[in-house]
Protein backbone atom coordinates (compact mmCIF):
# COMPACT_ATOMS: atom_id res chain seq x y z
CA UNK A 1 0.00 0.00 0.00
CA UNK A 2 1.20 3.45 -0.77
CA UNK A 3 1.43 5.95 2.06
CA UNK A 4 -1.06 8.81 2.09
CA UNK A 5 -0.12 11.34 -0.59
CA UNK A 6 2.51 9.03 -2.18
CA UNK A 7 2.37 6.79 -5.24
CA UNK A 8 2.92 3.05 -5.01
CA UNK A 9 6.55 2.04 -5.72
CA UNK A 10 6.42 -0.83 -8.22
CA UNK A 11 10.20 -1.12 -8.75
CA UNK A 12 10.62 -4.04 -6.33
CA UNK A 13 8.36 -7.00 -5.49
CA UNK A 14 6.09 -6.34 -2.48
CA UNK A 15 7.62 -9.31 -0.62
CA UNK A 16 11.03 -7.55 -0.73
CA UNK A 17 9.83 -4.06 0.18
CA UNK A 18 11.39 -2.69 3.36
CA UNK A 19 8.16 -1.18 4.63
CA UNK A 20 5.79 -3.94 3.54
CA UNK A 21 2.66 -4.66 5.53
CA UNK A 22 1.21 -8.14 5.79
CA UNK A 23 -2.53 -8.71 5.77
CA UNK A 24 -5.18 -11.40 5.49
CA UNK A 25 -8.11 -10.80 3.18
CA UNK A 26 -11.45 -12.40 4.07
CA UNK A 27 -13.91 -12.57 1.23
CA UNK A 28 -17.55 -13.60 1.52
CA UNK A 29 -20.04 -13.84 -1.27
CA UNK A 30 -23.74 -14.53 -1.66
CA UNK A 31 -25.91 -14.28 -4.74
CA UNK A 32 -27.05 -10.81 -3.69
CA UNK A 33 -23.72 -9.27 -2.61
CA UNK A 34 -20.08 -9.72 -1.75
CA UNK A 35 -18.06 -8.34 1.14
CA UNK A 36 -14.34 -8.21 1.75
CA UNK A 37 -12.39 -7.42 4.89
CA UNK A 38 -8.68 -6.73 5.16
CA UNK A 39 -7.04 -7.61 8.50
CA UNK A 40 -3.47 -6.37 9.00
CA UNK A 41 -1.21 -8.99 10.63
CA UNK A 42 0.43 -7.93 13.89
CA UNK A 43 3.72 -9.72 14.62
CA UNK A 44 5.66 -10.17 17.87
CA UNK A 45 9.23 -8.84 18.10
CA UNK A 46 10.41 -12.38 17.38
CA UNK A 47 8.32 -12.50 14.19
CA UNK A 48 5.49 -14.74 15.41
CA UNK A 49 1.82 -14.02 14.86
CA UNK A 50 0.40 -11.85 17.64
CA UNK A 51 -3.02 -11.16 16.12
CA UNK A 52 -4.91 -9.02 13.65
CA UNK A 53 -5.47 -5.28 13.61
CA UNK A 54 -8.13 -3.08 12.11
CA UNK A 55 -7.86 -1.75 8.57
CA UNK A 56 -7.81 2.03 8.48
CA UNK A 57 -7.26 2.42 4.76
CA UNK A 58 -9.61 2.74 1.79
CA UNK A 59 -12.79 0.67 1.55
CA UNK A 60 -12.30 -2.60 -0.28
CA UNK A 61 -15.58 -2.91 -2.11
CA UNK A 62 -14.55 -3.94 -5.62
CA UNK A 63 -12.42 -7.07 -5.58
CA UNK A 64 -11.66 -8.77 -8.86
CA UNK A 65 -9.58 -11.82 -9.59
CA UNK A 66 -9.37 -15.56 -9.34
CA UNK A 67 -11.49 -16.01 -6.21
CA UNK A 68 -13.86 -13.05 -6.57
CA UNK A 69 -17.33 -12.97 -8.08
CA UNK A 70 -17.59 -16.77 -8.37
CA UNK A 71 -21.35 -16.95 -7.93
CA UNK A 72 -23.69 -16.06 -10.77
CA UNK A 73 -25.53 -12.73 -10.33
CA UNK A 74 -28.95 -14.44 -10.50
CA UNK A 75 -30.38 -17.48 -8.74
CA UNK A 76 -30.69 -20.49 -11.05
CA UNK A 77 -34.08 -21.39 -12.44
CA UNK A 78 -35.90 -24.53 -11.29
CA UNK A 79 -34.90 -26.16 -14.59
CA UNK A 80 -31.24 -25.24 -13.99
CA UNK A 81 -31.35 -26.72 -10.48
CA UNK A 82 -32.91 -29.93 -11.82
CA UNK A 83 -30.23 -30.23 -14.52
CA UNK A 84 -27.41 -29.61 -12.02
CA UNK A 85 -28.79 -32.27 -9.65
CA UNK A 86 -28.99 -34.76 -12.53
CA UNK A 87 -25.39 -34.02 -13.55
CA UNK A 88 -24.16 -34.41 -9.97
CA UNK A 89 -26.07 -37.67 -9.58
CA UNK A 90 -24.45 -38.97 -12.79
CA UNK A 91 -21.07 -38.19 -11.23
CA UNK A 92 -22.04 -40.04 -8.04
CA UNK A 93 -22.38 -36.93 -5.91
CA UNK A 94 -25.31 -37.41 -3.54
CA UNK A 95 -26.83 -35.31 -0.77
CA UNK A 96 -25.33 -37.71 1.81
CA UNK A 97 -21.83 -37.40 0.34
CA UNK A 98 -22.09 -33.61 0.32
CA UNK A 99 -23.13 -33.39 3.97
CA UNK A 100 -21.21 -36.41 5.23
CA UNK A 101 -22.35 -39.12 7.57
CA UNK A 102 -23.04 -37.51 10.95
CA UNK A 103 -22.79 -40.87 12.73
CA UNK A 104 -19.14 -41.22 11.67
CA UNK A 105 -18.16 -37.85 13.16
Amino acid sequence: MAKLGETLDMTEPPSEAFDRREAVVLSGETVERGRQMLLPIIRTDAGGLFGFGGHDGPQLDNFQGRFAQLLPPKRPSAEGVKMARAMLAALGVTEERLHGNVEQN
